[in-house]
C-alpha cells in the first residue's frame, strides 16, 4: 500500500473539479483523482450550455425569477442570487482561459457570443459550443490542469472511501488501482466533485453515471445529505433500447423543436402555457403521460421544420451521433423517452462549498447547495459548478499557510481487497434489481404502495449483499455498498415528503404544503 500526501485532494475531473484545480494551484499542491477514459463523466455529456446573464437585454433580477419558479418553492433565494451574480464572471474566466464557445456572427448581434434559450428561461441566456458545450470546457480546462506543475492528476486510482482522523475530520481518501493496489490519499483539504446518483435507475442520459457514491462516502463520515427525492429526468433521451444512451438537448426545443404523440399531434400546449418550454419536470411528466397511453414506448421530437441548414449548423453533434444509429433528423422527428438525468440533492453545503465535517468540502452535482430547490432549471448545473468552485477556491486561498496540516488517518479504517472472494455475477444482478426497483417506484410518479415495495426490495437487497461479501472488502462491493444505501435513502426521502412538488410527484399526495421544507438526512437514518 502507497501513502502520498498533498495539500488539496479533488475527487472527480468535470467542470468542478478542473475549475477548483485550476484555481488553487497557484498556491496549493494539487492531486486531482480522475477517471482514466475522460469520457466517463456527465460534464463531458452536457450539450446545451451554461446558463447566465450576459446579453445586454437580460438582467440578474429575471434568471433569478426564472430559477426560484422552476425549482417550485424549494429553493434557497441567497444560494440562487450568489450563484446568479458570480455567473457572468464565471464565464468570463472561461472565455479567458480559451473556451470556444460559438459566435453570433448576425449584423446585429447585441452579445459576440452565440446565445440560445431553454425551458424555464424567458430570455436567451444560455451560452454554448454548438451542441457539445461540455466536451469544450473540459477538454480546455484539462488541456491546462494537465501542463500545470502544481497540479498532480491521477487516473490511476479510483476512491473507494473517505478517510477521516481519530477528530472526525476529513483528511484525505482511501483509493485503489485496477489490479487492486491500495493507495492512501492524505490531504489537508479534500474536495467531492463526483457528481450525481442517475446511476441508480435503469436508463439515464448518459453511458457512464455514477451511482451517488460520493454522497454516500460524505455521509459515512457524518455529511448530510439533502434533498435526495428530488432526482430530475431529462424530457428528451434518445429512445434506442439496442443502443447506448444520448441526450438530446434542452436547446433542440430552445430553437423550436415540438413534441408530437405517436399520432403525430402536439401535446404540450394542452398542458402547459410554456408548451415545450416549460420546466423539465412538466415536461417529463407529460411525456410520460403520453406514453403509458401510447403503444410506441416514446414519443417524438420534430425539428425538421428548422430546415437541414439550421440543424446541420446549431446542433452538429446530435445530427451526427443520430446518422450513426441509422436516423436523419433533417427528415424524420426523433424519437425519445425521459432518463435519470441529474441529482438535484446531495451532500448539503454552504455557499463556499463546506459541509458539516471538518476538512470535506463538496461542489457541482455531488452537492446539496439549495440553488435547484426541487427542480433545476436547464443549463444551471454548469453554471453552479463553476460558481461554487470558484466560491470553493477563494475560501481556501483565504486559509492562513500556517493552517495547512497533514493529520494521519484514523488507524480503524477497513482496508479493502480485490482478492476477496465474491460472486461478480450475482453482485451484477444485484445492481439491475436495485435499478429496475427504483426505475419502478421511484422515478417521475411516485405512489405510497410504490415506495414501500421499494423500501422493503432495497433492505433485502442489502441482506443478500452482505451475503455475497460480508464486510464489503471488493472495492465493487464496496461502490454498490454505497449506491444502494443511498437509493435506501432517497426512498425514505420521498415517502417523508407528503406533498407533490417539482420532482417529486405523486397521485397520493398530489398537494402542495404551505410551508415546504428541504430534506435532511444522515447515515443514521437507516441504520436504526
Amino acid at each position: 500500500m502507497s501513502t502520498s500526501q498533498s495539500d488539496v485532494l479533488i475527487i472527480g475531473g468535470g467542470v468542478a473539479g478542473l475549475t477548483l484545480a485550476l484555481t488553487l494551484a497557484e498556491r496549493f499542491h494539487v492531486v486531482l483523482v480522475r477517471p482514466a477514459q475522460d469520457d466517463q463523466g456527465a460534464s463531458r455529456w452536457a450539450q446545451g450550455g451554461i446558463a447566465a446573464v450576459l446579453s445586454p437585454d437580460d438582467n440578474l433580477e429575471a434568471h433569478v425569477q426564472d430559477t426560484l419558479i422552476a425549482g417550485d418553492g424549494l429553493c434557497d433565494e441567497r444560494a440562487v442570487r450568489f450563484t446568479v451574480e458570480n455567473g457572468p464572471a464565471a464565464i468570463h474566466w472561461l472565455i479567458d482561459n480559451g473556451v470556444p464557445f460559438t459566435p453570433d456572427t448576425a449584423p446585429d448581434a447585441r452579445y459576440a457570443y452565440h446565445l440560445t434559450r431553454e425551458g424555464g428561461h424567458n430570455a436567451r441566456r444560455i451560452i454554448h459550443a454548438d451542441d457539445a458545450t461540455g466536451k469544450a470546457v473540459v477538454e480546455t480546462l484539462n488541456r491546462q490542469a494537465s501542463a500545470h506543475p502544481h497540479i498532480t492528476q491521477r487516473d490511476d486510482v479510483s476512491v473507494i472511501d473517505l478517510l477521516s482522523d481519530d477528530n472526525g475530520a476529513c483528511c484525505g481518501a482511501h483509493a485503489i488501482n485496477a489490479i487492486g493496489n491500495a493507495h492512501t490519499l492524505l490531504a489537508s483539504h479534500t474536495i467531492l466533485a463526483t457528481g450525481g446518483a442517475s446511476g441508480l435507475y435503469q436508463h439515464t442520459t448518459t453511458p457512464t453515471p455514477n451511482s451517488g457514491e460520493g454522497m454516500m462516502m460524505a455521509a459515512s463520515l457524518g455529511a448530510t445529505l439533502m434533498n435526495l427525492e428530488f432526482q430530475q429526468f431529462h424530457p428528451t433521451c434518445l429512445y434506442d433500447p439496442e443502443g447506448p444512451a444520448f441526450l438530446i438537448s434542452e436547446a433542440v426545443r430552445g430553437e423550436g423543436g415540438k413534441l408530437l404523440n405517436e399520432v403525430g399531434e402536439r401535446f404540450m400546449p394542452a398542458v402547459d402555457a410554456r408548451a415545450e418550454l416549460a420546466p423539465r419536470d412538466i415536461v417529463a411528466r407529460a411525456i410520460d403521460a403520453e406514453i403509458q397511453q401510447s403503444s410506441r414506448g416514446h414519443v417524438w421530437l420534430d425539428i425538421r421544420h428548422l430546415g437541414a441548414e439550421a440543424i446541420h449548423h446549431h446542433f452538429p453533434t446530435i445530427f451526427a451521433h443520430c446518422v450513426s444509429r441509422g436516423m436523419d433528423i433533417t427528415r424524420d422527428p426523433i424519437p425519445v423517452v425521459p432518463a435519470a438525468h441529474y441529482s438535484c440533492g446531495g451532500v448539503a453545503t454552504d455557499l463556499c462549498g463546506r459541509t458539516n465535517v471538518t476538512g470535506l468540502y463538496a461542489i457541482g452535482e455531488v452537492a446539496c447547495t439549495g440553488l435547484h430547490g426541487a427542480n433545476r432549471m436547464a443549463s444551471n448545473s454548469l453554471l453552479e459548478c463553476l460558481v461554487f468552485a470558484r466560491s470553493c477556491a477563494a475560501t481556501l486561498l483565504a486559509t492562513p499557510p500556517n493552517a495547512t496540516t497533514h493529520a494521519l488517518a484514523s488507524s480503524n479504517v477497513t482496508r479493502l481487497r480485490a482478492d476477496a472472494s465474491f460472486d461478480r455475477v450475482a453482485l451484477a444482478e444485484l445492481r439491475a434489481t436495485m435499478r429496475a426497483t427504483m426505475s419502478q417506484h421511484v422515478a417521475i410518479v411516485r405512489r405510497i404502495e410504490g415506495l414501500e415495495v421499494a423500501s422493503h426490495q432495497l433492505a433485502t437487497l442489502e441482506t443478500q449483499l452482505l451475503a455475497l461479501d460480508p464486510e464489503s472488502l471488493h472495492p465493487e462491493s464496496r461502490r454498490f455498498w454505497h449506491s444502494l444505501r443511498l437509493a435506501r435513502l432517497t426512498v425514505l426521502a420521498a415517502q417523508q415528503r407528503h406533498e407533490s412538488r417539482g420532482l417529486h410527484y405523486s397521485p397520493d399526495w398530489s398537494h402542495h404544503a404551505k410551508t415546504p421544507r428541504p430534506s435532511r438526512l444522515t447515515l443514521r437514518d437507516i441504520q436504526q
